[in-house]
């Protein structure tokens, strides 16, 4: 009998079961993919509101101000679904890295993170990219965690929002007033990242269900949230093309726009809808939206 760990929401953390091979990282707890996602999605934003670079001051710190709330708010999900997670096996890193941490600590340290932003935020650059960070903060890290994911088979959809918003956040950084472009590449995430989870959610149902998560192929099977999926790929073509045909961007994003979409409606088709390579489609979305917003940055900064 190994001892026991610390007690998390779902009661003691059984040591032997979170404890991986090699030093957890606390790198983990801020889920740096999302980071980095959020991050460039940000920078999307404050070029395509300023066509072009903004100052290099005002560009770190919002960058900075983005960095801190995103690193922040995926800290305090990992506190708050410490109880999910450690019935999920392909978590237990993240879990070890937050016991030898501590859940006080780490939410002490995300609190720091998010209020900084905050407060920089507010002080240096506007109202309007200080109430948006609080509004995306506290809706992944409150509403998302604790009460869309947990209630609802769709809370995937609600919780796109505030995933979101960091394209709003760095455009309000150099625009306060939100204009159509930033609103549209602003749904163009809200609509992405749907398909993006629920392929992760199909791949690994059976932990979801095994940690009573009722995401989408839980509640309702994978027939229908492969449709849901297909519909919702299909959706991002016409969307990220009004970028172009609003004149917003010029052809050669349109170009790349359209073949990005084409290929991504045809990988999430093979991948999810004919055949079950779920862990594929996951990637093929992060590729999508990783060349889509670079496709933006090309086209604004290379006119």
């Amino acid at each position: 009998m190994g001892e026991r760990g610390p007690r998390g929401r779902g009661g003691t953390i059984p040591a032997p079961e979170l404890t991986p091979p090699g030093k957890p990282s606390a790198i983990l707890l801020v889920k740096p993919g999302i980071v980095a996602a959020v991050t460039l999605a940000g920078l999307s934003g404050m070029v395509l509101a300023g066509r072009g670079v903004p100052p290099t001051g005002k560009a770190l710190l919002t960058l900075g101000c983005i960095l801190a709330a995103a690193c922040g708010s995926a800290a305090l999900n990992t506190v708050l679904d410490a109880g999910i997670d450690e019935k999920m096996p392909r978590l237990t890193r993240r879990i070890a890295a937050l016991r030898a941490l501590g859940r006080g600590n780490v939410a002490a340290a995300a609190g720091i993170a998010i209020a900084a932003s905050l407060i920089l935020s507010a002080r240096f650059l506007n109202a309007t990219t200080s109430l948006l960070l609080a509004a995306a903060a506290a809706g992944y890290a409150v509403l998302y965690t604790l009460v869309w994911k947990r209630r609802s088979p769709y809370g995937t959809i609600p919780g796109a929002v505030p995933g979101a918003l960091p394209v709003l956040i760095g455009y309000a950084a150099v625009n306060p007033r939100l204009g159509m472009d930033g609103v549209l590449l602003f749904l163009i995430l809200v609509l992405w990242q749907p398909p993006h989870f629920w392929a992760l959610a199909l791949r690994h149902q059976a932990e979801y269900r095994a940690a009573g998560v009722p995401v989408l192929p839980v509640a309702f099977g994978e027939p229908y949230t492969k449709v849901l999926i297909f519909l919702y790929a299909a959706a991002l073509l016409p969307l990220s093309l009004s970028l172009w045909a609003l004149g917003y961007l010029s052809w050669r994003f349109g170009w790349a726009a359209f073949l990005l979409g084409a290929g991504f409606l045809a990988v999430f088709y093979r991948d999810t809808v004919a055949t079950r390579r779920f862990g594929r489609a996951f990637a093929a979305s992060i590729v999508y939206l990783t060349l889509l917003l670079l496709a933006l940055l090309a086209d604004v900064l290379f006119r």
